[in-house]
């Protein structure tokens, strides 16, 4: 069966909406908890921010490492938060936190967008190809986005085609009798669905779907 193909123009659209829905995230909520996740709100989008710069560096060496990550120094800023390469200034308040997600969200795709199709690169769930990275950096923008917005009353509802995309490149054995973003949510463990709670370890497969089928 034919696939829709994730592109930089698909990543590029996520981080866009994200970061418009989080400029309205009150400014005392910052620092209250993201959903179920054990980090506050700022933590969280140093997260994302973190993930989007990771993908993008694994992509940018000549010969892609297979067997782990770029050595850069990730570490937390504190006892039980996110171990990040990227810390944003608290100083800079909200709109810097914003900007270092719209800076990373741009790395990624133009990582994607000049990496050869061909280049293979580690990643824990299954070594993967620019287009997969860019999948990843949408789930990642588009459910930890749902974390921080989450009870805050704030409408988040990504296109059924964004949602897809990744569905069909990182979950192929995702639900498909309900529309695609509760689907993306069940996936990554953040709702339940009818007669299937949602599960409590997930995980994708990154993996270039032409070589889980034997086709390359």
């Amino acid at each position: 069966m034919s696939r829709s193909v994730v592109t930089a123009d698909d990543l590029a659209l996520a981080v866009r909406m994200a970061v418009a829905v989080l400029r309205a995230v009150p400014a005392e909520a910052w620092r209250s908890p993201a959903g179920s996740l054990e980090w506050d709100r700022w933590e969280t989008v140093e997260h994302l921010s973190d993930d989007l710069f990771s993908y993008a560096v694994q992509l940018g060496p000549a010969a892609p490492a297979l067997d782990g990550l770029v050595p850069f120094v990730w570490q937390p800023r504190r006892e039980g938060g996110p171990w990040n390469a990227v810390h944003a200034d608290p100083d800079a308040g909200p709109d810097g936190l914003l900007q270092t997600l719209e800076a990373t969200g741009a790395l990624l795709v133009a990582m994607v967008r000049t990496a050869s199709s061909q280049a293979r690169s580690y990643h824990v769930f299954g070594n993967s190809d620019p287009e997969g990275f860019a999948a990843m950096g949408i789930v990642e923008t588009l459910v930890h986005t749902h974390d921080v917005t989450d009870d805050l009353g704030l409408d988040w509802n990504p296109p059924a085609e964004l949602c897809t995309g990744v569905l069909e490149r990182l979950f192929p054995e995702a639900p498909a009798f309900t529309d695609p973003w509760p689907a993306l949510l069940w996936s990554t463990g953040r709702a339940d669905l009818p007669g299937r709670p949602r599960p409590f370890t997930w995980r994708w497969d990154g993996t270039p779907r032409d070589e889980v089928s034997g086709r390359a």
